[in-house]
């Protein structure tokens, strides 16, 4: 059993123990932590909805019934997205919300993920006060006239997509005049809802649903890396089909898969959805961003959205991995898209959080305007192949004194300590992205280039160098 307490929530393994695994009674804990914390900024009301994993229900009750316990009121999305719920905070004028998924995790897991008033991922002071409450068990529930009502809202999935169809960069009558064919793989989640139910509005009149009934059983591992999507791959290719469009269970990462049956690439779809607003960007006023658009990704995503900004005049930013830091990046850089190498689009127009219904709409305009095949859009954009590799440590190596090796080394080249160490190559336009992780003692390696045999290739050669110094 497996629970990890982070500053940007909670997730872990249903069952077992208590602080050992993700039980009823740590589920308690820290809602009423954070309820707790919200209830210190005079905050009334919280929004929470979850994705369709089985145990959402009993984890959806257990938080709501805890927040009424506190005197909070709250209102309950029921089956939703994660992007959904950020966007019903503000709308409801609510102190914070909770999110009931563990994204891309498997079926035994599931989370807490905390939102502030904006409806964005609380901070990271936010969430070191949040785990201090827990620990300490500083909680005062209300008495019993004082209790917190719930209610039930189960517009919010249509007013999302209102949102997004209304959006000036979303043109519906071009994607309903190109008349795609699109199979979904929605992993029996919240997708399988969301999405067919935006194509439609949309105005696509063919799709293949797969593995899109809400029952939480996942038919495969949820995460869509290319090992994982190969039924819907065989399906678009087989049935001639467009394209696919493949979601995680909270439907906050969007992978495609091109005509011929080949995955897009995750990292590619924010490259590609950045480069049609950013070009769209020239005819069209943004408020408070420069005539040239800005954009932000995290240091261990790919080159090409650097490419694809300078070419329309931009500046591109990396941010330390963490959607709360791309976040507050592109707010710093008044950035008009940003978001993760994992298929993450985050549109601060719509909101400050990756979005896959609105990645998938701002897609299907760029793939109907270009008139392209999605292999040939996909061709279009400059070519570059990530390794990503991890060491393994015994615990009583320090990893800081590596990395600081590491960067002493390769101090010659450009060098990024926001987040571990990354070497920029510039040259050769290839770059290493070393980082520890929080939660083991492992060093995570992540290497880019121009091809794949060179990508592995640098990993290894800083793969080498590490094994060395350890030694």
């Amino acid at each position: 059993m497996t629970l990890i307490k982070s500053i940007s929530g909670i997730r872990g393994t249903i069952g077992g123990r208590p602080g050992e695994g993700l039980t009823p009674v740590d589920i308690v804990k820290f809602a009423a932590a954070f309820g707790t914390w919200v209830k210190s900024r005079n905050g009334k009301k919280i929004v929470i909805g979850r994705d369709a994993r089985i145990s959402g229900e009993m984890v959806s009750n257990l938080v709501s019934n805890t927040l009424q316990g506190l005197g909070l009121n709250v209102l309950d999305l029921g089956l939703s997205t994660t992007p959904t719920v950020e966007i019903a905070v503000p709308i409801e004028r609510a102190s914070g919300g909770i999110i009931l998924t563990a994204s891309h995790n498997p079926v035994q897991w599931n989370a807490l993920k905390l939102l502030n008033e904006k409806g964005e991922f609380i901070s990271g002071a936010d969430g070191a006060e949040v785990l201090r409450l827990a620990e300490a068990e500083s909680f005062d529930f209300a008495p019993v006239e004082k209790l917190g009502n719930y209610s039930q809202a189960n517009h919010y999935l249509r007013k999302h997509i209102e949102l997004i169809k209304r959006n000036k960069f979303v043109d519906v009558k071009a994607i309903q005049n190109a008349k795609f064919k699109i199979v979904v793989d929605a992993v029996n989640s919240s997708g399988g809802i969301a999405v067919p139910m935006l194509l439609k509005e949309l105005g696509v009149k063919t799709i293949k649903k797969l593995y899109c009934e809400p029952t939480g059983k996942f038919p495969h591992n949820p995460e869509p890396l290319p090992e994982n999507i190969k039924v819907i791959c065989k399906e678009v290719r087989k049935g001639k089909y467009d394209l696919g469009i493949v979601v995680d269970p909270d439907v906050d990462r969007l992978a495609l898969v091109q005509e011929d049956g080949k995955p897009f690439g995750e990292e590619y779809t924010l490259v590609t959805v950045a480069d049609y607003v950013l070009n769209k960007k020239k005819g069209l006023p943004i408020k408070g961003s420069s005539k040239a658009g800005n954009t932000v990704s995290n240091l261990s995503s790919t080159r090409a959205l650097r490419d694809v900004t300078e070419r329309t005049g931009g500046k591109y930013s990396a941010a330390a991995v963490g959607e709360v830091n791309v976040v507050n990046l592109m707010k710093e850089t008044k950035a008009v898209i940003g978001g993760e190498g994992n298929g993450g689009v985050i549109f601060p127009e719509l909101h400050y959080g990756r979005d896959a219904l609105m990645g998938i709409a701002l897609f299907l305009t760029h793939l109907a305007k270009s008139g392209k095949k999605a292999s040939e859009l996909r061709q279009s954009y400059p070519e570059y192949f990530i390794s990503k590799n991890k060491i393994e440590l015994t615990p009583d190596i320090d990893v800081d004194q590596v990395l600081e090796k590491i960067k002493q080394k390769y101090q010659n080249e450009k060098i990024n300590t926001i987040d571990g160490v990354k070497i920029d190559f510039e040259k050769e336009k290839e770059w290493i992205h070393l980082r520890k992780s929080n939660t083991e003692p492992i060093i995570r390696i992540y290497a880019e280039s121009q091809n794949e045999a060179k990508a592995n290739e640098l990993a290894n050669r800083i793969i080498n160098d590490i094994k060395l110094l350890i030694q």
